[in-house]
């Protein structure tokens, strides 16, 4: 069970984005960053762990080389307080009325992966020390907008996918990470946009805009399990990596939680329902847990100047 604790004001209400809402928690300074993106920026916040706000900042989108702010792709340090890098993203030849926005990030060992709207996958390669950023290639699988991108640490097993990419059609691509980003396995969609992706332990679950969880072995492609999960579309996924807890948002105003565990012959994916939230009248935007262990999480809500945390009682 999960009891409502204390929200952290926003100076913004959060936009209606999928998957809008990032957490970073720090435990060696006890404070957790909170990401939620307003209009054309990025609101970053430092709280301690009773849900106190120190620190606000508003990172906003910086023109540079003639290039205007929706084309620009810009890395700054965790806190905020510094931009270490800007890309300019190239429009190419599409539309005038064509929206030209990136979607969907991740970070994969020293790679930074990045969505856009053509589907291409920006590989960022960032170096252990100084800002020597470079873009590392680009990954050209998906023929409509990236959606989300997820990542999994390989621990330096060979033929392991690590990385998945999902876009608006639905389709999954499933990669290995490394000098050269290796295609796998590909997922087909089936009619409707695959919102939100999370990978734990070679299984991937994936949310779709009809409401439904599916889960698949990353390395084949394999579904395990098709879960009902909502009855609007999935906003948001989050795994807790400890404990293997699955954490889903939709537009129907609920909050779910779920136990993923394999079976004992190693053979096939369990998944049991722990746990439900209704955040009464708010579209949600963004959820995530605030701890690898699941003991808490926080969400977002379209034009909510607040974020909603709940901790396990």
């Amino acid at each position: 069970m999960f009891r409502r604790e204390r929200s952290i004001p926003l100076r913004g209400s959060a936009a209606a984005l999928c998957n809008n809402l990032s957490v970073l928690q720090l435990p060696a300074r006890n404070l957790t960053h909170f990401g939620v993106v307003h209009g054309p920026s990025a609101q970053l916040l430092s709280a301690a762990p009773e849900g106190v706000p120190l620190a606000q900042r508003q990172l906003h989108a910086k023109e540079g080389a003639g290039v205007s702010p929706p084309l620009i792709t810009q890395m700054y340090e965790s806190d905020g307080s510094v931009m270490v890098y800007w890309h300019a993203l190239d429009a190419g030849d599409g539309s005038l009325v064509q929206a030209v926005f990136a979607r969907g990030i991740a970070a994969s060992g020293h790679y930074v992966c990045v969505g856009a709207w053509s589907g291409r996958v920006l590989v960022f390669d960032i170096p252990t020390k100084g800002p020597n950023i470079v873009l590392s290639e680009e990954l050209a699988r998906h023929q409509t907008p990236i959606s989300d991108i997820a990542t999994e640490p390989a621990q330096g097993q060979d033929c392991v996918a690590d990385t998945v990419t999902a876009d608006d059609s639905g389709l999954l691509c499933v990669w290995r990470s490394g000098p050269k980003f290796k295609l796998l396995t590909q997922i087909p969609g089936f009619g409707v946009p695959c919102s939100s992706v999370q990978l734990w332990q070679g299984t991937i679950a994936a949310g779709y805009g009809n409401g439904q969880v599916r889960l698949y072995e990353a390395s084949t492609g394999t579904i395990h399990v098709q879960i009902d999960a909502h009855a609007r579309a999935i906003c948001a996924l989050d795994l807790a990596p400890e404990v293997g807890k699955l954490l889903s948002a939709a537009e129907d105003t609920f909050v779910h939680i779920w136990k993923l565990s394999r079976s004992p012959e190693g053979g096939y994916i369990e998944v049991e329902h722990c746990h439900g939230e209704c955040v009464p009248d708010t579209q949600l935007c963004g959820a995530r847990f605030c701890d690898p262990s699941g003991s808490s999480f926080a969400v977002t809500g379209y034009d909510v100047a607040e974020i909603l945390r709940f901790s396990s009682i």
